[in-house]
């Protein structure tokens, strides 16, 4: 269901009310999710006013396609609002907005010189009030930022969580017939635009993560014939974690960027290590003829979940970030893998394999609340978190010459979207808001 109310509370969750959320306490408009019985909100967004109309029409129909991205928000066509360019400077016509049906309204202007500098006002018609009003500045050269930047304030301001849309998403760009794809990493706006090539492709290149301030990378790389894990500054040159391991692989950063953690293989067995993001010596925090890998860290740094076989059948555990105690949580049908914790550190994201289909689901840290929210009978796998814990981006691949392809699904289940991607496309990263 979707509500416009004038209660200072907002519930975003699972169905039954598993998990709550506060909103602004400014808030008149607002948006209460219930499980997926949910009616996007309608937001009239006329084009920016602007000395350069042409500019202002496109910035504002890139906050109109994030916002209807997000699932929660139904943009009305811009042709049919009572005004085609919105007026920042002054209240609206409240009663023609009604009469339009309009309770959202978001009214915003945006000048590019040396900045591109943008002013927002987003209102409530019924209340005859104003629900937020910033201005903002980027730069120049990368001017899609500033659209970005005001979707995620809109979203804010009417559902009570932080955005996502001025994010990147980090993967592994596939190009090239299966039997000899090449496979490089790549960073793009979370929209698919602003493609950057972050490596040659020479060697074989998997599982990239961010670091938590979006500066670095560490990866997967066959360079030297063998998996290493690699750190990198964004398109810098890149070195090697640590030496003389046979095999390392699966690497995730800690939540101060400081630490990488990551799986050595070694004689048939396979353990977690944990190493200064600059290199050293690592530190064994796992032991035993089992393969423990695809560790990942708690928001807080103080455990890490991760998947291993030593019961069996790949499941997923949590241990101290030390290492030792360490509990299962899965107990589902088939294998688990692919474990990643939330930002909010309230829900861990993994993939399932069970009756022959491969799913994206979620649990609570100790077990609890499992949800499946994507099944498919061809391979998806990866998910990775959007910064505001309430998206998920995996990849999807059909198998074949078709080649991989990124998706986004939200925490109900909802709105999954097939990700925007120059080429073929795996391994996603989310990262985190940019400053």
């Amino acid at each position: 269901m979707t509500l416009i109310t004038r209660r200072n509370a907002l519930k975003l969750g699972l169905a039954g009310g598993a998990f709550a959320l506060a909103t602004p306490s400014q808030a008149l408009v607002e948006i209460v999710v219930t499980g997926g019985n949910f009616t996007p909100l309608p937001i009239a967004i006329p084009d920016f006013a602007s000395s350069d109309p042409a500019f202002g029409a496109e910035i504002a129909q890139i906050v109109r396609d994030n916002l209807k991205r997000s699932g929660l928000f139904v943009p009305l066509d811009p042709a049919s609002l009572p005004i085609r360019v919105g007026d920042v400077t002054n209240e609206p016509d409240f009663a023609a907005w009604r009469a339009a049906t309009v309770d959202a309204l978001v009214m915003g202007s945006v000048e590019r010189g040396a900045e591109v500098g943008s002013q927002v006002r987003v209102w409530d018609t019924q209340a005859s009030a104003q629900v937020v009003g910033k201005s903002y500045k980027t730069d120049a050269q990368n001017y899609r930022r500033i659209a970005h930047i005001v979707s995620d304030a809109i979203y804010a301001s009417l559902s009570g969580g932080t955005g996502y849309f001025d994010t990147r998403i980090l993967y592994v760009a596939e190009s090239g017939p299966k039997a000899n794809r090449v496979k490089r990493l790549a960073i793009m706006d979370q929209d698919g635009f602003n493609v950057q090539y972050l490596s040659s492709g020479k060697a074989l290149t998997l599982s990239p993560r961010l670091s938590p301030d979006g500066a670095s990378v560490t990866f997967t790389s066959y360079e030297d014939g063998n998996p290493q894990v690699y750190v990198a500054g964004l398109g810098g040159a890149s070195k090697k974690l640590i030496n003389g391991a046979p095999m390392s692989f699966a690497p995730r950063y800690s939540p101060d960027g400081g630490t990488v953690v990551f799986s050595v293989s070694n004689g048939g067995t396979t353990n977690i290590y944990a190493a200064g993001a600059g290199g050293g010596n690592p530190t064994q925090l796992t032991s035993g003829a089992a393969i423990d890998t695809s560790p990942c860290y708690s928001p807080d740094g103080s455990r890490i979940v991760f998947e291993s076989d030593r019961g069996g059948s790949p499941q997923l555990y949590i241990m101290g970030a030390g290492g030792g105690g360490a509990q299962r949580i899965s107990y589902g049908e088939g294998s688990y893998s692919t474990p990643v914790w939330s930002p909010a550190g309230d829900l861990i994201a993994y993939t399932r394999q069970s009756g022959g289909q491969f799913h994206i689901g979620i649990m609570k840290p100790d077990g609890s609340g499992e949800r499946i929210l994507s099944s498919s009978g061809q391979v998806q796998e990866g998910p990775t978190w959007a910064p505001n814990s309430r998206v998920l981006g995996f990849f999807r691949d059909p198998g074949g010459d078709a080649g991989p392809s990124l998706h986004s699904i939200d925490i109900w289940g909802r709105n999954e979207l097939n990700l925007k991607t120059e080429s073929f496309a795996s391994d996603p990263a989310w990262s985190p808001l940019r400053g």
